[in-house]
């Protein structure tokens, strides 16, 4: 069995404190995974108007936001600034890349990307990526081979950029297996990995998956012959869940789970292009998170 872990780093502090910390656990298992960095300002009090999104409050109630993210993170673009991630924390990133981690870009402005993409104009989403592709590239001395949609906020518009960007692959959907993705009539070069297992955020929180049966839980998903995506955030799996994933990891490594990364996926894949699918990006909604977000269709 093969299984990706897809990191997503949101915030400031989410760089600042749940990178190194993943970076220690990681080490001490010898694993390798893909790192997504949010590289412009952190605005995260910003997402305040999601509140009249349906479902947003249930999911704030039951997964703790104060304890994750700290009063200061959630004020960041608020009452004050957005501190730049990039400009602060390019050695925390490139570290990453030294420890033979993969690479990446989430996002240039988090919460502009996921709540305002889908009325973004094709220029806007341009500039928007590209401002993120700047950045990196100042970090890391290269341009990033691919990028994974804040919040899976993907559409033709964004599937457009990255074809023009020249990505390797995505990875901005919900789904099952790899794919080429349509959408209004188009076919898209860039290959969609999709995150293909529940993230612990749409879990947390609800009586039918306690945490302490949670680990269970996640080796009873995991399919053979195929690949498996779990995307983990580090501002919870880093930090105020950082034993529980530990736990996760054990549980891998007992079971003889191979950890792979994204990029070297893609890379097989693209060998033989012809046998990868063709399918839809569809909006839809996922069990345990509010609002629509990118699906992989059938």
């Amino acid at each position: 069995m093969q299984l990706a872990l897809k990191i997503d780093v949101d915030t400031e502090r989410g760089t600042k404190i749940g990178v190194p910390g993943l970076l220690d656990l990681l080490g001490k298992y010898n694993i390798a995974a893909t790192f997504l960095f949010s590289l412009g300002p952190d605005n995260t009090g910003r997402a305040v108007r999601r509140i009249f999104r349906p479902g947003f409050l249930n999911k704030v109630s039951r997964t703790s936001v104060l304890e994750i993210y700290g009063w200061r993170t959630l004020l960041n673009g608020l009452l004050w600034p957005g501190p730049h991630i990039g400009n602060r924390h390019g050695a925390i990133m490139r570290q990453t890349q030294d420890l033979g981690h993969e690479v990446g870009i989430h996002c240039y402005d988090h919460i502009r990307w996921q709540d305002g993409l889908s009325k973004m104009t094709l220029r806007q989403v341009r500039n928007e990526l590209y401002r993120a592709q700047d950045i990196f590239r100042k970090i890391f001395g290269h341009k990033a081979i691919t990028a994974g949609a804040a919040g899976w906020q993907a559409n033709h518009h964004s599937l457009e950029v990255y074809d023009e960007a020249g990505f390797l692959y995505g990875s901005d959907c919900r789904g099952r297996t790899p794919f080429f993705p349509t959408s209004h009539g188009s076919q898209f070069r860039t290959l969609q990995i999709p995150t293909t297992l529940p993230t612990l955020d749409e879990l947390l929180g609800r009586p039918e998956y306690p945490l302490e049966s949670l680990i269970d839980y996640y080796m009873s998903l995991l399919q053979p012959n195929t690949l498996n995506v779990l995307t983990i955030h580090t501002e919870l799996e880093g930090m105020l869940y950082k034993e529980w994933f530990e736990g996760i990891l054990k549980a891998c490594k007992s079971r003889g789970i191979k950890f792979v990364l994204l990029k070297d996926i893609a890379q097989n894949l693209m060998k033989n292009p012809k046998n990868i699918p063709v399918c839809p990006l569809t909006q839809g909604k996922i069990d345990g998170r509010s609002g629509t977000l990118a699906l992989q269709g059938f």
